[in-house]
């Protein structure tokens, strides 16, 4: 079983940037294509990026595009989000999570995940 810790979270004021990274402890990390979601308040789990194996292949919600960026380090077991121009609507709990087979923008398609971390963009 592959576990997965989120870093990198916090503070920020609308228009800065912060940088999340996801630690994961199996070498088949390599071998997963890993998601970026994020859940606000009393809202539903959303799709926000996610990379293939091979990270030849990246895909974004509309919401996030031209401003997130995801990318992985298989070397050190580690996917990354780099945020920039963030925006109030970005507060939420950020999870990154991991699947075996496709790519998938679908959190129930997902098979481990860590235990978030929050994102705060003040206005």
């Amino acid at each position: 079983q592959v576990q997965l810790v989120e870093s990198g979270g916090g503070l920020v004021q609308a228009g800065g940037s912060l940088r999340l990274s996801c630690a994961a402890s199996a070498r088949t990390f390599s071998t997963s294509n890993m998601g970026w979601f994020r859940q606000a308040p009393g809202k539903e789990r959303l799709f926000v990026a996610t990379i293939t194996w091979t990270g030849d292949r990246t895909y974004y919600a509309d919401s996030v595009k031209g401003r997130f960026t995801i990318s992985r380090d298989n070397a050190k077991n580690t996917v990354y989000l780099q945020m920039n121009s963030l925006k109030p609507e970005d507060t939420a709990v950020y999870y990154c999570a991991g699947r075996k087979f496709g790519v998938s923008m679908r959190p129930h398609e997902y098979d481990y995940w860590g235990q978030g971390t929050q994102v705060t963009v003040s206005s």
